[in-house]
């Protein structure tokens, strides 16, 4: 039973509920003393009815799971157009239709770095030159997260996938068919931007589809496609321009990328469902195709804007939610900790076409098997580990609630692979042993980044479920980030000192980043209380 003593000596905790503001009461029912989301964000969220029994005295009037037990976060309205009551098959299929798109930027990205070769000897150019495209291709995948969360908190969720998504096609096109470099590079970086869309803010339909207790293992399938994506990229391409032009590898990336438009005008909806007004204020969705083409291109959700933030109120959501301490610091660690990713990928091929070695694009192209199964691997077990962690600690707390905090045990667990994981391959290049024990060192890499990716993206998302959108995109910014600088100096540096030096010194950046987890695990609810909340207007 929960510690009732923290709720000032008042068992049912009606003082407490006292004192939350207006924007945490529900406005869909007035049998409904506390909004259970906001009360878990500053107080710990209550996913056990026998705990919420203690709080409130209305406990009976919580809708639970089908387990009987499970409380509902946040507690679904009457309502059919509220999201939360879209039945299981209609919610993963939009699912899937975002992780989809989400594949695509960092897939594109991969695409360019293993065509610089052919397109260097086709223009006259050096490589490091056509590089450049590629550099502002992956520069601008972080900052178009930033912009598409914004967007979408004023002009809704759907008309900011489906346009981004538009121009992602015809920018994609664009690289395919570019005559000259200066061209292509306009091109590339445009799509960059572009194609971001659902990577960047993906997240915002996670939050809006799911309870919390289900969020955990949906993020995992989002993040499995972007975290496969960048070794797709090489994998079909090495194969590609093994017997095809390089346009080739672009023209199919073009396909994927209508094809995930299509899938989004036959499927995708707009999840944005405002539950901090009253329902009969809320705007009545237009029935048939008529109404589904206005709340794809945005005309329906315009009516209605004025229940949303304002566009300056948007505008500066991203910065409200980076300036609290623990989505910094979050972005930080996973800075520090994803940029190798790209430093792995920049150098790879550089000593696997060296002897003893010796590979081939085809040879190269299956190698990138790898760092696919690792991520499946780390998909599968993830599935189940963050939910069983979340489990077991709020058990064994003493209040028995679900607190952010817990979201983090789950990197000590894969911390070790990705210490471990840049030794060994570093130590296997630089030594030249066999490959399969490079490929080794680099799947526990991968698995371990997979575990780490979902549980600071779940972390963030329950300490300011509010901001859903927002920590995602700065996440992803800072995934990014993290490429783009470590493309500048890596190849140079792995020559200089030898990868055994200079993934030895990644492992221990990596290593040391991890007591950043470790002060946000102590400190982190209290930065949190101290910081508050964001009370954004809306979600």
């Amino acid at each position: 039973m929960a510690d009732t003593e923290k709720y000032e000596g008042v068992a049912t905790g009606r003082e407490e509920v006292a004192k939350l503001d207006a924007s945490s009461k529900s406005t869909d029912s007035n049998e409904l003393d506390i909004d259970l989301e906001t009360w878990g964000e500053e107080h710990g969220y209550i996913l056990d009815v026998e705990v919420l029994k203690e709080v409130s005295p209305n406990w009976q009037n919580y809708k639970l799971a089908p387990d009987g037990r499970t409380v509902l976060i946040p507690q679904p309205s009457s309502d059919v157009n509220d999201p939360l009551n879209w039945s299981h098959t209609k919610k993963h299929v939009i699912l899937l239709v975002i992780a989809a798109t989400a594949f695509l930027p960092d897939y594109g990205s991969a695409t360019g770095a293993v065509t610089l070769l052919p397109q260097s000897a086709e223009w006259g150019l050096s490589p490091d030159t056509v590089n450049h495209s590629q550099v502002g291709n992956v520069f601008m995948l972080g900052v178009g997260g930033v912009f598409v969360v914004a967007l979408a908190a004023y002009f809704g969720r759907l008309p900011v996938l489906f346009w981004f998504t538009f121009t992602a096609v015809w920018t994609a096109a664009g690289c395919a068919g570019a005559g000259t470099f200066n061209a292509f590079m306009a091109f590339r970086i445009l799509n960059g931007f572009f194609s971001t869309v659902a990577q960047g803010g993906g997240v915002m339909f996670v939050k809006d589809l799911f309870f919390l207790h289900e969020r955990a293992r949906k993020i995992n399938i989002w993040a499995s496609f972007v975290i496969l994506s960048p070794y797709f990229g090489p994998l079909f391409t090495a194969f590609i321009i093994s017997t095809q032009k390089w346009q080739i590898a672009f023209a199919v990336y073009t396909i994927m990328t209508a094809l995930c438009l299509v899938l989004q005008i036959a499927f995708a909806e707009e999840t944005f469902f405002n539950r901090k007004i009253p329902e009969v204020d809320r705007p009545r969705k237009t029935p048939g195709i008529g109404g589904r083409v206005a709340r794809l291109i945005g005309t329906e959700q315009w009516k209605s804007r004025h229940q949303r933030s304002t566009f300056a109120q948007a505008c500066l959501r991203p910065f409200r939610v980076l300036i609290k301490p623990t989505v910094a610091l979050s972005t930080i660690y996973y800075l520090l900790t994803f940029a190798w990713v790209v430093g792995i990928n920049t150098t790879l091929s550089i000593f696997l076409t060296s002897p003893p070695y010796e590979f081939g694009p085809r040879q190269i192209g299956f190698y990138y098997f790898t760092p696919v199964v690792a991520a499946l691997l780390g998909e599968i077990i993830g599935h189940w580990l963050h939910d069983a962690i979340a489990r077991v600690l709020t058990r064994r707390s003493k209040e028995k609630k679900l607190e952010p905090e817990y979201r983090l045990t789950a990197i000590a667990f894969s911390t070790p692979f990705m210490v471990v994981g840049l030794v060994v391959l570093g130590f296997a290049l630089e030594r030249s042993w066999h490959y399969m024990i490079a490929a080794l060192g680099w799947g526990m890499y991968v698995f371990g980044i997979m575990i780490t990716t979902v549980a600071i993206t779940a972390y963030c998302l329950d300490s300011y479920p509010e901001g859903s959108g927002e920590v995602a995109a700065w996440i992803n910014c800072a995934r990014t980030t993290g490429g783009f600088v470590v493309s500048y100096f890596q190849v140079k540096w792995a020559n200089k000192m030898g990868t055994e030096a200079t993934f030895g010194i990644q492992a221990a950046v990596v290593a040391a980043s991890y007591l950043i987890v470790v002060f946000l695990q102590i400190y982190g609810k209290r930065l949190r209380e101290r910081s508050g909340p964001l009370r954004f207007k809306t979600d």
